[in-house]
């Protein structure tokens, strides 16, 4: 006979016990990042590739194990037991002392790569690098760098923890293909085909890794290392300059068109792909309040401008210096820049204002007038330097403050602290632009059935994104928001089927419902109207 708990009141939590095989699983899985450990505290081991196997395998094994024996001996389904009481999922000791230890590994590895044992100017590995170096020869044939380590422990993470997600998910088909998507992605796309690509092709000069990347996200794909790289590249070269820029213009576009910005942010993106397996017990931290809605709207389309203006400075600057690599001069690009800018504010102001917050236009138009009226002076000018700022500066300083610090450093490093979503939210160009598509021209939207909400407020715990979807739901609104990534989380937490994902026709899908809804409208206001 089972004993009964002590404390049988509906309120209390019973503690959470590991099982035999947790515990199994955590000794194994930690048993591959002491070997790691030891290897970055300079342990020379006699045999690299037997025991970078071991505990390569190590990790994968305890990750398994203890995924199977969480979720397989529990009913089907999503539910957030024990995560504000678990010193891991709510900003306990164990969740700073694993920020602290991710934002630290983060600071070393972008700016303090020799402490990794990284062999700077030609010198040989040593440390953790150095364990990953007959891995690197296998698949790219050369020494390992930092980035390689990165790469490959990334890639570990997502494919692990991605099992997890699929056994924490299993009983949501939309989930499970999502999962195995940004799994496919990131070890094909983004770290096995660039690895052997690169094998198969020592003689070409460096470019873009990351096939699955596009501009802005990946910033630098403009720069005159990259350009250079890929017009000097040979057939392969070219097909990546083409590639990339239908990406950005045609392909993007399309597919954000017919399926939101959720094609790319949920089902292709590496750094979505981490946030979704390695962060997804961090979710609930994201705040959805209306303050942090209103710092996470300025604060990436800044960031969204600093990487356009940066982006035209440097291709301003690859055009006067490389003119015999260029099929347009410096000249056309102004023009061609003016033109779109002109047209394409236009366009959304006479066509989309209704659709946008009256901040965002006027926000809009002032930053494009003055971007339009220093590139005309600065070109009439005669300057070198666009926008009044050397190009060179302008893309350390976005490649450290944005490209390295946010990214890496605050992006992931405070998972356990402010959610899985701090970069998505707050940094990312990408989702930037991919939000503003799938806001004005998308037939994406989650439908509600407001009168089968019971307002139990699971949606919005588990929205990584921190919308109050609740809220809408509650209303029976369309939930129609830039920056909703179409996870499905909310729908698949929900208890009684209120949300839905659909793709439809774009008329009606922003059907704003004010109803009174505690404190959320102003009586006063809504009679005015």
């Amino acid at each position: 006979m089972s004993k009964l708990p002590q404390n049988l009141s509906v309120s209390a939590h019973a503690n959470n016990d590991l099982s035999t095989f947790q515990k199994l699983g955590l000794g194994i899985g930690f048993l591959g990042l002491f070997i790691l450990t030891l290897a970055f505290f300079n342990v020379d081991f006699p045999n690299k590739t037997l025991w970078l196997s071991i505990s390569i395998a190590s990790i994968f094994a305890g990750i398994v194990i203890y995924a199977r024996s969480t979720y397989l001996n529990k009913p089907p389904g999503i539910s957030n037991n024990g995560i504000f009481h678990n010193s891991l999922t709510n900003r306990g000791t164990i969740a700073w002392i694993i920020g602290i230890l991710l934002t630290a590994f983060y600071v070393v590895l972008y700016w303090f790569p020799a402490y990794l044992g990284y062999g700077e100017n030609g010198d040989a590995n040593t440390g953790i690098v150095a364990l990953f170096d007959p891995l690197s020869y296998f698949l790219n044939g050369n020494a390992a760098t930092q980035w390689f380590l990165y790469g490959t422990l990334y890639t570990v993470a997502i494919l692990g923890l991605g099992y997890k997600f699929i056994l924490k998910y299993r009983n949501n088909k939309y989930q499970l293909v999502r999962t195995i998507s940004v799994i496919f992605f990131q070890l094909g796309f983004a770290f096995l085909i660039p690895e052997i690509l690169t094998k198969l092709n020592p003689e070409l000069p460096y470019f873009s890794k990351d096939i699955k990347n596009m501009w802005p996200l990946n910033y630098y794909f403009f720069e005159d290392w990259n350009l250079k790289g890929m017009l000097n590249g040979g057939n392969l070269g070219l097909f990546m300059l083409i590639f990339g820029i239908a990406m950005i213009f045609i392909i993007s576009p399309i597919l954000t068109y017919f399926y939101g910005k959720r094609w790319y942010c949920s089902w292709v993106c590496g750094c979505g792909g981490l946030a979704e397996t390695a962060g997804d017990s961090f979710r609930h931290l994201s705040s959805s309040t209306e303050t942090a809605w209103k710092i996470e709207r300025w604060m990436i389309h800044l960031v969204l401008v600093f990487a356009f203006v940066m982006t035209i400075a440097v291709v301003f600057t690859f055009l006067s210096d490389n003119p015999d690599l260029s099929i347009i001069t410096r000249s056309q690009f102004i023009y061609g820049i003016v033109i779109f800018l002109t047209v394409f504010t236009g366009a959304l102001y006479i066509f989309k204002r209704k659709d946008m917050d009256e901040d965002a236009v006027y926000t809009m138009l002032t930053l494009v007038a003055i971007i339009i009226i220093s590139l005309l002076i600065n070109f009439f000018s005669n300057k070198q330097n666009i926008l009044f700022l050397d190009s060179y500066s302008l893309r350390s300083w976005y490649g450290f403050a944005i490209g390295s610090m946010f990214s890496g450093v605050v992006g992931v490093g405070f998972y356990p602290i402010l959610g899985n979503r701090v970069w998505c939210r707050f940094g990312c160009p990408m989702a930037a632009i991919l939000g503003l598509q799938q806001r004005l021209f998308s037939k994406f939207r989650i439908t509600t059935n407001g009168g089968q909400c019971i307002s139990c407020g699971n949606c919005t715990t588990h929205c990584e994104m921190g919308i109050d979807v609740r809220s809408y739901a509650q209303k029976g609104e369309n939930i129609v928001r830039s920056s909703c990534v179409g996870c499905g989380v909310c729908s698949a937490v929900c208890p009684r089927g209120v949300l839905k994902l659909e793709n439809g026709k774009e008329e009606g899908r922003i059907n704003s419902n004010e109803i009174l809804l505690g404190n959320d409208i102003n009586l006063l206001d809504l009679l005015n109207k």
